[in-house]
Parts: C-alpha cells; structure tokens; sequence
C-alpha cells in the first residue's frame, strides 16, 4: 500500500428538509387545522481516528464527501428524517487544518476521537408551527436551513515508540528490515527511503514497540528542502529517537551535528527527545577503526555512543534491548503524568466551592 500523508478534501453536510403546509381534512371530523411537519435536519461530516489505518491513500481516489439532504416534513405532522452523516475514517495521529493548510482545526491523537466538521442544517418548520389564536389556518412555512461547505487539509504524523533519524543512506531502513518484518526499500544510494514505514520490534511477552523509519533529513530539512518538515513532522510523535551514523564516512561529528540542527530548528519538542547514538555499518571496518571512530564520536558530543551494523547483526540486540528501556522509561513517565492530572482536576473538584443556605 502506497504511503500518503497529506491530502485535500471537500466537505459538505446536509441541508435541512423543508417544512410543509398541510390541513387536516377527514370526513366527518370536526375541528380540522393546520398539520404540516417539519423537516429533518442534514447530516453531520466527522472524522474519526480508527484502528488498522497508517496511511491517509484511500482520499487520494475520493477527495468530495457530502452528507444526506433532510427529508421534507409532511402532513399529519410528520417530521421529516434526518440525513445520514458521513464520518472520514482516518489514522491515528491525523491533523485536520484549515485550507490554507495554515491553522490546526483538530488534531487526533487516539483511536476514538471524533471531531465534527461541517454540522448539518435544521430543518424548516411546518405551518402547524405557526397556528395561533389570532391565525387558525397559517400558509406559513420555511425552508431548511443549508448546511456548510469547506475544503480542509488531513495532515497525517505519525505514532510510533522510536523514530529513526540521521542523514540519506546511514542504514535506517536496513536497520528496521534486521529488528521487524517491515521491507522497506534498500539501496546503495541516498533518498532510498521517500515515505516513513513503521515495524514493530518483539522482543518477547510485554516488550513490544513500533519502530518508524523516517526518511534521511539533509541540511534545510525545517525550511522544507527535500520535504524534510514533513518528515520532521512525523518525528513530533516519536516519544524517543535512534540517530543513526554512517560510520564509513569522512566526519561521523559533522553528520550528528547537521541533523541535530535540524531537530532543533525545526522545533516542536524534538531538540529534547531521549536519544540513543549509534556508528552504524561497523562491518565495513575493522574492530579497530569502529572503535576508535566511536570514542572520538562520543567525545566530540559528550554522550555515549552504541557501535552497530543492521548488515552483520552486530550489535542489533543490544540496541533493540537498550530502545525497549527507553520506551518504558517514556511509558512510565506518561503514566505518572496522566496520573497526576487526574489527581490535580479531582483536587479541584474537591476543592470547588459549595452552596450554602
């Protein structure tokens, strides 16, 4: 299935039905009046996150969605039924903005979430709505009401445990290929990878995490050069990041540093991500030079760095091992945190004031 994180849509919800002039004339029975219904409302355009979806392709084919027309009211004051709603299914982690692609209308982070988007009209009122002392026989009724229109824009970011970061062809995909049954596309050259793909690594019972392969970021990446504030995008929902290091190239510092500026320009929360550095493609130099190349890495940034290669296996468990500790570490933090906003809002219950007599 082809990747897509960004699309155009045009939605439209249902106008109301009309209401209707209608008399009660029945053989036989006295007193006949006004009967006529009302219309039913116009259905309602949502969007919700569903389970199962990590791509928004399927409004690539289908960019119009409009809701149901209200029925129109009739006699015997009968209300007209309401139109059906249209709800878009997209993934979790789908942001729906303006059209100017500009102002974040809604963002949905859970399954679950529903937001609506265009709210269907009212339906008109029927002449039995108008029937007063003074008018026993009103001609009188209205229109529905119409519903709205608007092109949005569905931004998709994706969710994942680990996003893998770092320039073009420093072995992201090779590595989430070696950890998960993704199959990425791998080559021996740069921008192989033109959209994310997520894997998850199962380490066994409980220790489970999805890995997201982020295409290499290249300097300018947050002005868009190469797309990369899309690809930046979808690192805002990585709890945590593995920066992959070409270790066969000229100056493994310069390479850290480019990305890092990326991260940080970009902004977003990204810059202060737990991280994990890694040398990558140590099979393609001696134990000695991955060595040397490493410490010289982990001295120029003052933190420690893990030696790896996605190709041979070499240090793939070891990593997986240290990204699961890190995982629970953000886990457990976002327990404590949710944890501790319940018992702020309860606190605050408790402590609003009551009435008294």
């Amino acid at each position: 299935m082809k990747f897509l994180d960004q699309v155009k849509v045009f939605v439209k919800s249902g106008n109301g039905g009309a209401g209707c002039v209608s008399f009660r004339r029945e053989a036989y029975v006295e007193y006949g009046g006004p009967d006529g219904g009302d219309g039913g409302k116009g259905g309602d355009v949502w969007v919700e996150a569903v389970e199962g979806l990590n791509t928004l392709i399927d409004y690539r084919y289908q960019q119009h969605f409009k809701a149901q027309v209200g029925t129109h009211g009739m006699g015997r004051n009968k209300t007209g039924a309401g139109g059906d709603d249209v709800v878009l299914q997209v993934p979790a982690g789908t942001q729906v903005l303006d059209e100017d692609n500009d102002e974040v209308l809604a963002d949905l982070i859970e399954v679950g979430q529903r937001v609506m988007l265009a709210k269907g009209g009212d339906g008109g009122k029927g002449n039995a709505r108008f029937k007063s002392s003074t008018n026993q026989a009103p001609r009188k009724s209205t229109p529905g009401w119409p519903g709205e229109e608007r092109w949005l824009w569905l931004r998709l970011k994706l969710i994942a445990d680990v996003g893998l970061v770092g320039l073009p062809n420093a072995g992201k995909s090779t590595f989430l290929s070696a950890v998960s049954r993704a199959n990425p596309k791998i080559a021996a050259y740069p921008f192989t990878t033109l959209y994310p793909n997520l894997g998850v690594v199962d380490l066994g019972p409980g220790s489970r995490f999805i890995v997201a392969d982020i295409p290499g970021l290249i300097e300018g990446a947050h002005e868009g050069a190469g797309i990369g504030d899309r690809f930046l995008g979808h690192i805002e929902r990585c709890a945590s990041l593995i920066h992959l290091i070409d270790g066969t190239q000229e100056d493994p510092v310069a390479a850290y540093h480019t990305v890092r500026k990326e991260l940080l320009a970009y902004g977003g929360g990204l810059e202060s991500k737990a991280e994990i550095i890694v040398l990558n493609k140590t099979d393609a130099m001696t134990d000695e030079d991955a060595s040397e190349r490493a410490q010289a890495l982990s001295e120029a940034i003052d933190q420690p760095v893990v030696q790896m290669s996605g190709v041979s296996g070499s240090g793939v468990k070891q990593l997986c091992s240290a990204a699961w500790d890190m995982v629970k570490l953000e886990r457990a933090d976002e327990v404590a945190a949710a944890a501790a906003a319940a018992a702020a809002a309860e606190a605050g219950d408790d402590e609003a004031p009551g009435w008294a007599p």
